[in-house]
């Protein structure tokens, strides 16, 4: 199956920027939709973004809209640049991915595959 690995996550001060990468074992990963989910601490997982197969098509959590920004190569890995952080960002960051590749979905049943996530914290 495919694997996800995350990275780029870290401690940075409200204000600044991280970006994380998700890599994957799978060739065929070009070929997916993927997303970012994001768990804070005695919170539900929720939705961050997704991008389509070739990157035409993303969407965002409102949340996030106008401060991340998802991209994807070519190739096994997927983006996520973080700019503009905030506390309430602090959480742990899950890379997902699923073969049906043309619509993106914000929904975390729709991803077969996920990574084991990487921490991100911001303090003031």
């Amino acid at each position: 199956q495919v694997q996800l690995v995350e990275s780029g996550g870290g401690l940075v001060q409200a204000g600044g920027s991280l970006r994380l990468s998700c890599a994957a074992s799978a060739s065929t990963l070009s070929t997916y939709r993927m997303a970012w989910f994001r768990q804070a601490p005695g919170k539900e997982r929720e939705f961050v973004a997704a991008i389509n197969w070739n990157g035409a098509s993303t969407y965002y959590a409102d949340s996030v809209k106008g401060r991340f920004t998802i991209s994807r190569d070519n190739a096994k890995t997927v983006y996520l640049q973080m700019n503009s952080l905030k506390y309430e960002d602090t959480a742990v960051y899950y890379c997902a991915a699923d073969r049906r590749s043309w619509v993106v979905s914000d929904t975390s049943s729709d991803y077969a595959y996920w990574g084991q996530g990487t921490q991100v914290t911001v303090s003031s």
